[in-house]
């Protein structure tokens, strides 16, 4: 079918409310809750869940029943939400990475000033702008004229969730079940911690066997979810490599390596004060030259840098394999703007922005960048390369990204890839002119941030843009809609990231001064683009750790195995992958059971387990922003501890039994997410 056959859902001559008052507020309150989930999940795992599905549903719920909208309102707040799990992506991944660039003389990173909320608001704005700009000469090429060729999944499977919400359909109550069962679970766990946050198995280091080894899992619902929503395969491949980790290579450097030469690396890494001091990653203790807990000490001195080393590997290998079609999707995409007929008579579902919008737009942002004092640099001429070079990569991976989701999906986009090559890029630019030390890190850092934040846009936006064509939108309205929702929830995503790094009274008792990069928010990418750059521009990087997990991910690439997966399951605690395998576990036993393995994307959408693990994901998440807000507020927490039952259970159960019962919890949540599963959605 051409595109000249195609007849959307709505009829092109068919006037419906689209762009109205109500479907942007919606949409804009879509965007912040989602956005703050992204920013918490991003930083814990390293992993986001694409919003659209569960934004379409909640329109679909909220909108058609409450405030009776109509198809074209309900796209347009899917689209107004969806930009803000997009760009949420996009800052976690990068921006958190000022806290990790080098050390300056006063002891602090050197982009530790631009952490800011100001900073992180306008960069945030910025790329998602970026990102919908680049995206509106693309349209007709990608989303029209390719149609039959490039079925943009999440897309297409977004336009019939809409549709069958449109005919009439109650699948969406299991989203909220499992939203309302995670926020029960929640409450117990993180309120009155009658559940567990992290079980932990844990061998002595005079263990001769396997010394220093630790089995832990943070039981909460949104791993679960996120598990169940990945599959088993990845999920597998993630937990394989902390398994490697976490029992292979810590207990070996544990067997191997002083206490004392541990402690003088995170001395070095800036994770202790002195090694006559006590504290520090792992509590050292200068007397006894011991560490409470070697294994995180382990893991935070050399296991992070070999895991950074296999994370970049991975991600440069899959922009390697995907090459070919980055090269000749540039190439069409530019062929398809150049041979384009503008005389046609414009359809209502053909009407884009004027490319005069992607002109200025640009203009606009490389002369914002050049005069606002949020963006590191110290000239104005500084600040315009920045600018120049954002627009250039941006042209480029924009069009690259949206090629791809197009293809594969946006949970297959290789967007750590693309700013693995931006950011090396830039530095070369840098070093080639002369820049190099530690105070260009942070101008580097903003380059790579941009263009992370606007290809996780412009593949959300893609999908947006193929769901609007099939159900009969206005390009243009959507493509407003993109902007207002990057700006609401840009403003709400830098609150939360500044919210979450603020440090609990514990971390500054041992001279942490951000909880972002503890084994609370790990912030696996945001650490790897960072190490990447001091590793380029500062030459103060550990190669040795680093080649280590070079090697590893080719290794695991020859064997025919995602590399990049298992990169990030090295990088990560074992306690972040262990409970998404256990999700992975239970998908895997219902696709077994179930015996159907050729689902289509529309399918399995909207199949019972999967609205629930939404639900799981959205409530445990959100759950988990709440509780971190409460927590900085000093009156709220210490009410908070007159709740906490932990001590009560520890001392009636013992500390075995009370995290034994923590797990039996997570077992329950299991048994549930599988039971829902396994009904028909009829039944439901």
């Amino acid at each position: 079918m051409s595109s000249e056959d195609f007849k959307p859902f709505v009829p092109a001559e068919h006037k419906m409310a689209e762009f109205t008052i109500k479907s942007i507020l919606l949409g804009c309150i879509a965007g912040i809750i989602f956005g703050a989930a992204t920013v918490y999940l991003a930083l814990k795992a390293g992993l986001t869940v694409s919003a659209s599905i569960p934004i379409a549903v909640l329109a679909i719920t909220l909108g058609k029943r409450f405030f009776k909208t109509t198809i074209l309102e309900n796209n347009i707040i899917q689209t107004t939400g969806s930009a803000g799990e997009s760009i949420a992506a996009g800052v976690v991944f990068t921006l958190p990475g000022f806290l990790f660039l080098s050390v300056s003389e006063s002891g602090q990173s050197t982009g530790d000033a631009f952490f800011n909320y100001m900073t992180i608001l306008i960069l945030a704005i910025l790329g998602g702008a970026l990102g919908t700009l680049m995206m509106i000469p693309l349209r007709k090429s990608l989303i029209v004229k390719e149609h039959k060729n490039l079925p943009y999944p999440e897309g297409t499977a977004c336009a019939s969730v809409l549709e069958a919400g449109e005919k009439g359909g109650s699948f969406a109550k299991t989203a909220f079940w499992g939203l309302g069962f995670s926020l029960v679970y929640a409450l117990l766990q993180k309120v009155f911690h009658l559940i567990a946050e992290a079980p932990t198995w844990a061998t002595r280091q005079a263990n001769k066997f396997l010394p220093s080894a630790q089995v832990s899992g943070e039981i909460t619902p949104e791993y679960l979810g996120v598990g169940y929503i990945i599959g088993p395969k990845i999920a597998g491949v993630l937990v394989a490599g902390g398994v490697l980790a976490w029992l292979g290579i810590i207990p070996l450097l544990a067997t191997l390596i002083d206490p004392v030469i541990a402690a003088k690396q995170l001395v070095k890494l800036g994770m202790l004060a002195d090694i006559t001091k006590p504290g520090g990653v792992g509590g050292w203790d200068p007397v006894t030259h011991t560490f409470a807990d070697y294994p995180r000490a382990i893991y935070q001195a050399f296991v992070k840098q070999i895991g950074a080393g296999a994370v970049a590997a991975g991600g440069f290998i899959t922009l390697l394999k995907t090459i070919p079609t980055i090269v000749s999707s540039f190439k069409d995409s530019l062929g398809s703007i150049k041979n384009k007929n503008e005389q046609t008579t414009i359809k209502r579902t053909e009407r884009d922005l004027s490319l005069k919008v992607v002109a200025l737009g640009s203009l606009a942002l490389i002369i914002l960048m050049a005069i606002l004092p949020q963006i590191p640099g110290d000239s104005i001429v500084n600040k315009l390369i920045i600018g120049l070079l954002v627009i250039v990569f941006g042209a480029f991976f924009v069009t690259v990204s949206s090629r791809i989701v197009g293809l594969i999906g946006s949970s297959n986009n290789p967007i750590s890839g693309m700013t693995i090559a931006t950011i090396m890029g830039t530095c070369l630019v840098f070093i080639a002119v002369g820049w190099t030390g530690k105070i260009y890190e942070p101008m580097a850092l903003v380059v790579g941030g941009m263009i992370c934040i606007a290809a996780a846009n412009a593949g959300a936006t893609s999908q947006d843009l193929k769901t609007g064509y099939i159900v009969g939108a206005t390009p243009k309205y959507q493509q407003l809609a993109l902007f207002i929702g990057a700006i609401v929830s840009s403003i709400v995503i830098g609150v939360t990231v500044r919210i979450l790094d603020t440090p609990t009274t514990e971390m500054l008792n041992q001279g942490i001064t951000h909880a972002i990069g503890t084994e609370k928010y790990a912030a696996p990418q945001a650490t790897l683009m960072a190490t990447l750059i001091k590793g380029m521009l500062s030459f103060n990087l550990d190669w040795q750790y680093v080649l280590v997990g070079v090697f590893i991910a080719i290794t695991i690439e020859l064997c025919g195995i995602n590399a990049l997966s298992f990169a990030v399951g090295a990088y990560l605690p074992l306690s972040t992958t262990l409970p998404i395998f256990a999700g992975g576990a239970v998908k895997g036993i219902v696709n077994w059971r179930e015996k159907k393995k050729n689902k289509s994307a529309e399918e399995e959408e909207i199949a019972p387990g999967n609205l629930f693990a939404t639900g799981l994901v959205a409530g445990g998440a959100i759950a988990g922003v709440i509780v971190a807000i409460l927590t900085v507020i000093p009156s709220v927490n210490d009410n908070l501890g007159k709740v906490n039952t932990e001590t009560i259970l520890t001392q009636t159960l013992g500390d075995n039994g009370y995290q034994l019962l923590g797990v039996l919890f997570f077992l329950f949540m299991a048994f549930v997410l599988y039971r829902i599963s396994m009904k028909k959605q009829e039944e439901l």
